[in-house]
């Protein structure tokens, strides 16, 4: 099992840029896969993207393709979305969570940080 523990949610403007980081406690970092989702409310979680084991691999979720950049860090066991030209409706509460390559699922899930953006 791994930890995660999301990091800099906040309130910002629409238009403004955040960057999440997500710290796991696991010195297998590199061989997950990684995750990010959200969950705005009264709605189910979606994904944002993935990464593979570097940062050439990645996957986006067409709502967010081209304004969020997921990369990673092996070194610090940690992986990151930024997140440029923020809308109100990506107002959500966001989550990592990994998975190894063989799995469909991801299994191992972060508390959540909450990013609220204003109009």
């Amino acid at each position: 099992q791994v930890q995660l523990v999301e990091s800099g949610g906040g309130l910002v403007q629409a238009g403004g840029s955040l960057r999440l980081s997500c710290a796991a406690s696991t010195p297998y970092f590199s061989s997950y896969y990684m995750g990010w989702f959200r969950q705005a409310s009264g709605k189910e979680r979606e994904l944002v993207g993935v990464i593979g084991w570097d940062n050439e691999d990645t996957y986006y979720a067409d709502s967010v393709k081209g304004r969020f950049t997921i990369s990673r860090d092996n070194t610090k066991n940690s992986v990151y979305l930024e997140m440029n030209m923020l809308k109100p409706e990506d107002t959500a509460v966001y989550y990592c969570a990994a998975r190894y390559p063989e799995q469909s699922r991801f299994d191992n899930w972060g508390q959540g940080t909450r990013v609220t953006v204003s109009s």
